[in-house]
């Protein structure tokens, strides 16, 4: 297909969103009965992988891969898992189980409970686990050995100008309204007796199993961390630095199978029982109990955000951005100095259309561009209860592509262009490296020159 200013269809864009398409099992729509169609080295791809991903485009209402395409997108990722596996390529299991960790914990939050994901899904929690551990280790790998391929691609001004003036004039799209949007956020806080009562219960825990009750009993049944309370809160053996401050600290100064007194981190109180030290790393298992969110304290981020706001105003613009850095507790945007990022291409500019967050919509139809919101009650994506101000940094109206409007735009385009041509090359080159077979019934499919009748 040819190459738009807003998109292009290729092989290494079907990567990368059959990879984002990885985090949601598939629902609704059965698919035919297994049968290995392709095979890459050792990895093999089954017709409902096929199925599933075509199926992933058309739930998200985007245009879908006939067969051919799909076929290619799934053997690129298990030319990457291969090549991974040949250049010695690896993801440490404690990321893989962060990863598992924080997608079961947004599964939870999404259907309300363990026992809802259960009912939805028909498996139980252990099975979906073992599925996503899977899924997610071959996600992890494949970003890992693209960004080694793409990482040193870089684009300079001259091939942004280059590829825009290339662009003929009655070719070039037209961009809806966009706008940038800074924010500042300050998380509710822990009132004094919920703080009182996470502590009470982590104490009790504590007695009952200095009493002989074993731990990993109580944090099968009472621990919030979804994804260490399947394996009795054991976390496995982390390097040091890998784990929040607060939990490292208080789990290097216990012995083993010492237990410590209830710990607060940014998760919530733990309860820490070090199991095993061994030179650079330490085995700790936890319970982990949570605040209940609705019923926090939002007093000290109104005082703070009032105040800034009235500081902010004498000067908007530079003084957001430094007090977004020093004083919002957001991590995704503060380093930005509060602004708003598409998650998917880093962009500042944002379209102001359906696909934005209704709440922010609203308010910014009732703004004007240069000011600052009132604080506002805010629930963030992973559920926490927060407050924040929001800055109408800019707007641009619908228009014309043009350079110096849409430069990073453009930037991100060529960019990927770039990164696209690299992978590409590296596929026809890594093709002699590995063994790759599709079944006969692909007759039509020509996959980076190699049809069925070549395998």
């Amino acid at each position: 297909m040819k190459n738009t200013l807003i998109q292009r269809f290729s092989s290494l864009t079907l990567v990368l969103v059959f990879i984002s398409c990885l985090s949601g099992w598939s629902q609704g729509k059965s698919v035919s009965v297994n049968k290995v169609i392709g095979k890459v080295d050792n990895y093999y791809i089954l017709r409902s992988d096929l199925e599933n991903l075509i199926l992933q485009y058309q739930q998200q209402n985007q245009p879908a891969p006939n067969q051919c395409q799909a076929l290619e997108s799934l053997i690129i990722r298990k030319m990457l898992l291969a090549k991974a596996e040949i250049d010695s390529v690896e993801v440490e299991d404690k990321q893989i189980d962060n990863q598992i960790s924080a997608r079961m914990e947004y599964m939870a939050k999404r259907f309300g409970s363990e026992k809802n994901i259960v009912e939805a899904y028909g498996k139980s929690i252990e099975t979906l686990k073992a599925e996503l551990r899977s899924e997610i280790k071959e996600e992890m790998l494949s970003d890992k050995m693209q960004n080694k391929i793409t990482e040193a691609i870089k684009v300079t001004p001259s091939e942004i100008r280059k590829f825009f003036n290339a662009i003929p004039k009655d070719s070039l799209p037209f961009i809806p309204a966009e706008v940038e949007i800074g924010q500042i956020v300050r998380f509710a806080k822990v009132t004094k007796a919920q703080k009182d009562e996470l502590r009470n219960k982590l104490l009790d825990f504590k007695q009952r199993v200095e009493k002989g009750e074993d731990f990993s009993g109580l944090a099968s049944a009472y621990s919030e961390d979804i994804g260490s309370a399947q394996q009795g809160g054991d976390l496995g053996f982390a390097k040091r630095g890998m784990m929040v401050p607060e939990f490292e600290g208080a789990a290097l100064k216990l012995k083993p199978n010492e237990i410590s007194e209830p710990i607060e981190s940014e998760f919530g109180l733990h309860l820490i029982q070090l199991l095993e030290i061994r030179g650079a790393e330490y085995h700790a298992r936890h319970i982990l109990l949570r605040p209940d969110y609705n019923r926090m304290d939002l007093s000290e981020p109104q005082r703070i955000l009032d105040s800034l706001n009235r500081v902010i105003k004498t000067d908007t613009t530079a003084k957001f951005e430094r007090l977004a850095k020093d004083w919002s507790e957001d991590k995704n945007t503060a380093d930005a100095g509060g602004l708003i990022k598409d998650a998917q291409s880093g962009a500042s500019r944002l379209p102001l259309d359906a696909s934005m967050d209704y709440n922010l919509y609203m308010m910014l139809d009732t703004m004007k561009v240069g000011t600052i919101s009132a604080p506002l009650n805010y629930r963030t994506d992973d559920g926490k209860t927060a407050m924040r101000i929001v800055y109408y940094k800019s707007k641009s109206d619908p228009h014309t592509a043009s350079l110096k409007l849409d430069f990073e735009k453009l930037n991100n385009i060529v960019l990927a262009n770039k990164k696209t041509k690299a992978v590409d090359e590296w596929f026809k080159k890594a093709v002699a490296d590995v063994f790759i077979k599709v079944e006969p019934e692909y007759q039509g499919c020509r996959i980076f020159g190699i049809s069925p009748d070549d395998n």
